[in-house]
């Protein structure tokens, strides 16, 4: 079977997955999630996060060809990682994630959207860096169909997000986007809107894109059947595009 690495989005962290992970290895395959720097256990001070920080940990994660799953602004980590070390990458899955733009910073990307939901439930800390989300709005943003334990679990582990990463422009390359690319919309997602993630979905082979009838967390809503896409993702034919 196959190599997983799955990987957080923003105030998040290797927690996420911990439904995710069982769900997976009970199909057969390997799976491992890391806290990037900065998030969840890893007390990287946010002055020292950088989106290239980022992709040198995936990085350090890989041992072999590996299908490496980007949840939200994830996907620029992941990109970032496939630009750096291609040869260790099966296969880029992109989860309700920014898929990105050539010379865009992840930023310009969510400022560009068709509609701004997450604008009002974020609060900067210059001083420190970093955004968080208003713990009022968490709920109803990213987890409004999921159970109340999973709630409870965000509300305590959720982190403040260095904001330097989402401010780097990332340049695009064959050696990330000549590998197999897959894009997972999530139709019931009120933080990215599911319009833009079709069109972000656009960027990838129409056969490699999928959806699920899920908030922004699929990881906690629908974790079994998140489990069985990776798991057909796996099996499909992976010639790059």
């Amino acid at each position: 079977m196959s190599e997983f690495l799955l990987i957080h989005g923003s105030c998040h962290g290797a927690w996420c997955w911990h439904r995710v992970i069982p769900a997976l290895a009970a199909l057969g395959h390997s799976v491992r999630a890391i806290d990037l720097p900065g998030h969840g256990r890893d007390r990287t001070p946010a002055s020292e996060v950088t989106l290239d920080a980022y992709a040198q940990a995936i990085c350090g994660a890989l041992s072999g060809p590996t299908i490496v799953v980007g949840h939200s602004m994830a996907g620029y980590p992941i990109t970032a990682a496939a630009e750096a070390d291609p040869g260790h990458i099966a296969a880029l899955v992109y989860l309700c994630a920014y898929a990105p733009v050539s010379g865009m910073t992840l930023g310009d990307m969510r400022r560009a959207g068709p509609r701004q939901p997450l604008a009002p439930a974020i609060r900067v800390d210059k001083a420190g860096g970093t955004f968080s989300f208003d713990p009022a709005q968490t709920n109803a943003l990213f987890y409004h169909d999921c159970d109340p334990q999973a709630q409870t679990l965000a509300s305590l582990c959720l982190t403040p997000q260095p904001i330097a990463p989402q401010e780097t422009p990332l340049t695009l390359t064959p050696r990330s986007q000549s590998l197999p690319r897959h894009y997972i919309r999530c139709t019931d997602d009120r933080a990215i809107p599911p319009e833009y993630q079709q069109a972000m979905a656009q960027s990838v082979p129409q056969a490699h894109r999928s959806t699920l009838p899920a908030s922004h967390s699929p990881f906690f809503a629908c974790p079994d059947l998140l489990a069985q896409r990776l798991h057909a993702i796996a099996q499909a034919p992976q010639a790059p595009q």
